[in-house]
């Protein structure tokens, strides 16, 4: 029998999962309007997505990563800027 979190838990897999392959699908299209469509849908998961996700956090259901420290992020950013990535 499911529980209510393993069923969030899937329901944000899944649209993870679509929000992934929207991605792929988006630039790999050189028709316009199907282009367009596709953005719609990708906007309307990520936005269900969120919802989900704020649900989840309500219930702590799903507790996210500690934040990144300063010097972690100064460290990532520079390894963007240095081209080494």
């Amino acid at each position: 029998m499911l529980n209510e979190k393993t069923m969030v838990a899937d329901a944000l897999t899944g649209l993870n999962g679509e929000l992934k392959m929207f991605g792929e699908m988006i630039p790999q299209t050189e028709n316009a309007q199907l282009k367009t469509v596709l953005k719609q849908l990708r906007n309307s998961c990520e936005l269900s997505q969120e919802e989900l996700y704020q649900i989840a956090r309500e219930k702590q259901y799903y507790v996210p990563a500690q934040k990144a420290s300063q010097q972690e992020v100064s460290h990532v950013r520079s390894l963007f800027t240095s081209g080494t990535i």
